[in-house]
Formats: structure tokens, sequence, C-alpha cells
């Protein structure tokens, strides 16, 4: 098993000056002003990468620009990765690299991460960190909290799912802890909370047109 490396490790070899570690993963954003550039960068990643690197390459194509992110600080492949980008004169942009988390606070983790996973559709790792199997959305971690907040959320998350998924999505979450806040805006959006009472809305495009 290929051991992970430290991101000062990683930060102290040359040639990785594109890329920056964001908690466990390396990340680089290469702004190509155009798809068939960033495609052409992609073919070029494609063909940089074995299979066994696959498994921890993940690219993010879009019009302005393509964000490549190794979950393993695979040093090689970075400079390898960044050798092509140069070569199609393409230039990192450090700026526009980040990854979010969205951390909720909890008493007990144990009774709200399964409602959270759940109805995120998302997967565990530990006992309170959620990842999307997808890499399209935000990590959802816990955090132990002291004492209970009484007051209202401030915040809560919406989560927008398919009209045809809505109700498998909301039963998966009710059994698994969750309880319904208010259906009274249904299909639109129904309101659900966890087990401490943290609020999250499920919404679909019925209704909205």
């Amino acid at each position: 098993m290929t051991v992970q490396i430290t991101a000062g490790q990683f930060h102290a070899a040359d040639g990785v000056e594109d890329w920056r570690c964001l908690y466990h993963v390396v990340s680089a954003h290469f702004p190509t002003g155009s798809l068939a550039r960033g495609v052409a960068l992609v073919d070029e990643i494609g063909r940089l990468a074995d299979e066994a690197q696959h498994q921890y390459l993940n690219i993010d194509l879009r019009n302005a620009g393509v964000t490549v992110t190794l979950s393993l600080r695979d040093i090689a492949l970075a400079r390898r990765i960044s050798a092509a980008a140069k070569k199609l004169d393409i230039p990192a942009d450090p700026t526009a690299v980040q990854l979010i988390n969205v951390t909720l606070d909890a008493l007990v983790g144990a009774e709200v991460l399964p409602f959270w996973r759940a109805l995120l559709g998302y997967r565990q790792i530990g006992d309170d960190y959620l990842f999307d199997p997808s890499r399209r959305g935000p990590g959802f971690g816990l955090q132990q909290m002291n004492g209970a907040r009484p007051q209202r959320n401030r915040m809560h998350l919406d989560v927008a799912v398919p009209h045809d998924q809505a109700k498998a999505r909301i039963a998966a979450a009710l059994a698994a802890g969750g309880r319904l806040v208010s259906d009274a805006h249904a299909p639109m959006w129904w309101v659900l909370a966890d087990a401490e009472g943290n609020e999250v809305c499920v919404a679909t495009w019925v209704g909205r047109e």
C-alpha cells in the first residue's frame, strides 16, 4: 500500500508549485478560457495517469478551466500534469483552489450522522465525516458540542433532488432517525430535522414553474 506523505513533504518538493494541499488532498486549477482547451488538457492527463493513479485522480472540467485533485499526494503525477499544462501554455491559478466542508455542532454525533448520511446520499469516513461519492458536493463533518443550544437554527441546508427521488430520500432520512418538521410547501420542499433539531429542506422543481 502506498504511504501518504505529509503536506510539508509535498510542498518541499520541486516542480509542484502549481499545487496546494487542502486537508487530505492536493489540488491545482488551470484556467483554460475555453472548453476545447480544457478538453485538450484533460486528454493529456488521461494519457499521463495509469490505471492505479485513476483511483485517486479527480478532474473537474468547466468552460473556464480544469481543476485537478489528487487524494494521494503523488509528487510525480503532479509534476507531469503541470508539465502537460505548461506545454499547452495553460498557467495554473492557485487562488482558484479551495475545498469546502460543512461542519455541524452536535451533542451526540452517533444519533445525527445516520440521518445526514441518508439525506445527502453520502458515504461515511470514521465517526464524524461524510463525503460525496461523486465528488460534487462539499464534505460534511460533525464537531462535538458541549451544551445544547435551544434557539432555532440560523442556518440550514437546502438539498435539491430529482422530483421522482424525493420521497425515497425523505423516507431514508426519517428511517435514520430524522423527523418531518413541515410538508406545507411540498412538493416544492419539505422541512426535515435530525435528532437534535438541525433542519434541512429537501427541494424539487415541482411547483416552481
